[in-house]
């Protein structure tokens, strides 16, 4: 009797599940339509297109080479972090980042991420959860550098109170996984090897996730004691130093007098804005950050308007066509590499 009512039950999950799948999505879209809507309300549309005319062009191949800068630094910060594992080029890495963020451009929730895990662990012969911490790594170095430049930038420009309010949750999350961190380099590991992974855990999701956990404690301990571990976090700095220079760039070629100090700070706040998985290329999100972070610096609604779409289509175009080549080098396609994802990760 038993038996047939496990088969709806089985069914009924599977539908939810399906159900969560869409929604999720379906979550990001509206995010992005809700930004959009704030964006472009009330603007004057003969301004707004004005000033997509008269852009000094002078400004965009710099801005458009600090960014694809940021993220080759970005690559060169990750095989740093990769080397417990193998040896893997800058170039290489840069590569897998680019198709990664050319995911992310078509998919949402930050898919990307899963693409370049991937990646990289097929050309090191590792498994994909041993690359894991490295990502981890890669946001906890990120956090710390965005704290401090919150705090740096205080001291130079009045910054919004919101700002220092996010950057007071940023600076204490930092701080408690800064403690983390050092616990698992310096002590977890001396009492890890009396550990038996699973023992003592009966219920098989619950071992799993530990066993999951002690990994990745492992992974991160493994990065903390490299050689190259303080290397990648001076590297780390620079990521964000281009990504800075790139947007102010921007600005200047829409005639935006902001000081560098100013364009570090909408930076900050798009940083922030767009942490959380939404639409595909952060579309909306992207827009609504930036627009808030001008518009707190007094530049008109209009013009910051059309430096969103702009700064938005200029710097992301060269991210598509990257992409496109890193895709074609793999000698792989996005179809087959998500087959493999499915494949690996159900």
């Amino acid at each position: 009797m038993r038996e047939p009512d496990s088969i709806p039950a089985e069914g009924s999950l599977a539908a939810g599940q399906r159900a969560g799948n869409r929604l999720k999505p379906a979550l990001g879209y509206l995010i992005a339509l809700a930004g959009l809507i704030w964006v472009f309300h009330n603007i004057h549309c003969g301004r707004f297109l004005q000033a997509m005319r008269t852009v000094s062009w002078m400004w965009v191949p710099p801005a458009v080479f600090f960014d694809i800068l940021s993220y080759y630094t970005q690559g060169a910060r990750w095989q740093l972090l990769l080397r417990p594992l193998g040896k893997v080029s800058s170039l290489r890495a840069t590569q897998a980042i680019y198709i990664g963020l050319f995911t992310n451009e078509i998919v949402p929730l930050r898919a990307g991420e899963l693409v370049r895990l991937f990646l990289v662990s097929h050309w090191l012969s590792v498994r994909p959860g041993s690359v894991i911490p490295s990502l981890v790594v890669e946001r906890f170095f990120d956090g710390i550098w965005l704290a401090l430049a919150i705090g740096v930038l205080a001291f130079f420009i009045p910054l919004p109170g919101e700002l220092l309010g996010a950057a007071k949750v940023l600076s204490a999350l930092v701080i408690f996984l800064t403690a983390l961190f050092v616990y698992l380099i310096f002590i977890r590991r001396t009492c890890a090897q009396n550990d038996k992974p699973g023992e003592g855990w009966r219920w098989n999701p619950l071992r799993m996730l530990v066993s999951f956990l002690r990994r990745l404690a492992e992974g991160v301990h493994a990065i903390g004691t490299s050689r190259f571990f303080f290397a990648s976090f001076v590297v780390s700095l620079f990521i964000l130093i281009f990504q800075i220079i790139a947007l102010w760039m921007m600005m200047r070629a829409y005639g935006i007098p902001l000081s560098i100090w100013a364009g570090s700070v909408v930076l900050l706040i798009l940083h922030l804005g767009t942490a959380i998985p939404n639409a595909p290329s952060n579309i909306g999100t992207y827009q609504f950050f930036t627009v808030v972070g001008l518009t707190l610096f007094g530049v008109e609604k209009t013009l910051a308007a059309s430096f969103s779409v702009g700064a938005f289509v200029v710097l992301t175009v060269p991210l598509w066509v990257i992409g496109l080549i890193a895709m074609w080098r793999t000698g792989m396609t996005f179809t087959a590499i998500r087959r493999e994802i499915k494949r690996m990760y159900g």
